[in-house]
């Protein structure tokens, strides 16, 4: 059986014209929307998720084009816009009754959560960012050699076609050497966990690929955007991150800081799935973040 988050609802949420997210819904009290990365779905939460639902109202998407949530085909390249997956967001907790709340986004979830805190600044209170930079920061850091632990960005920003066929010829593989090199301890994904992302996976290679295509292309338009009219995101913002900045060269720190005037920035020791392997030390984390 597929695992799910114990105690939480599952729910199936239109949010777009022909897009539904699939959504775990828990706990009571103040909301908070937790954003899974790549690759993954909103199983990586089932630790934080359940602890945070002791006193929030935690709600847990699989981003369009993951997991059980809708994969509409790409067409104009906005499709799979950070822009429109912080749109289907904001409309999802509205849906559920919610005009504001708290965001945490990991990877590209985080993504989404930072363009919802551009975008929708009246509906997120606070904003957490888990191992991840802009993407106009991110594109800029990336140079020489060292930009080798990026490969996959560079594959699948390629024109459509190339990039599916390769990932299609054994996604396991594919999928599978994030889910080993990112992290640290192994225990921390366990088998029928693994099983879940790399099946979800699977089925989602063109959407998958569509979401890190719009990441080369509309996505640094509109973050270029944002950067020229000195936007920010004027919530409290907590980053947690690996220190892959001293390896590329680069501060994070100062970097988020451009966007985010009310930061608070840690670096962490684990790996790259925080969420499972130190959903403890996140949830306190988040928790921080929520009082301020």
């Amino acid at each position: 059986m597929t695992p799910v988050i114990a105690g939480f609802d599952h729910h199936r949420v239109p949010v777009a014209d022909g897009v539904s997210l699939y959504t775990a819904v828990g706990g009571s009290g103040p909301p908070v929307v937790l954003l899974h990365g790549f690759p993954q779905t909103h199983l990586m939460w089932r630790h934080v998720a359940a602890d945070l639902a002791a006193d929030h109202t935690v709600i847990c998407p699989d981003l369009r084009g993951y997991g059980a949530s809708d994969k509409p085909a790409e067409t104009d390249g906005s499709g799979y816009a950070k822009r429109t997956m912080a749109a289907d967001i904001v409309a999802l907790a509205r849906a559920l009754g919610h005009e504001r709340f708290a965001l945490a986004g990991h990877d590209r979830g985080a993504l989404v959560a930072f363009r919802a805190g551009l975008d929708h600044p009246e509906t997120a209170t606070h904003l957490a960012s888990l191992d991840v930079l802009p993407t106009l920061d991110m594109w800029d850091v990336m140079h020489g050699v060292t930009a080798a632990v990026g490969f996959h960005l560079y594959l699948m920003a390629q024109p459509p076609g190339l990039p599916e066929r390769m990932i299609s010829a054994d996604p396991d593989a594919f999928f599978g050497h994030f889910l080993d090199i990112w992290t640290a301890d192994r225990r921390a994904i366990p088998d029928e966990v693994r099983v879940a992302y790399l099946t979800a996976c699977r089925e989602a290679v063109p959407s998958i690929v569509a979401d890190y295509r719009a990441s080369a292309g509309v996505d640094i338009e509109h973050d270029r955007a944002d950067r020229e009219a000195g936007n920010t995101l004027w919530m409290p913002v907590s980053v947690l991150q690996q220190d892959w900045g001293a390896a590329l060269g680069f501060d994070a720190a100062e970097l988020w800081r451009a966007w985010a005037p009310d930061l608070r920035h840690t670096t962490v020791t684990c790996g790259h799935f925080m969420a499972e392997e130190a959903p403890d030390d996140l949830a306190k984390e988040l928790r921080e973040l929520f009082a301020r």
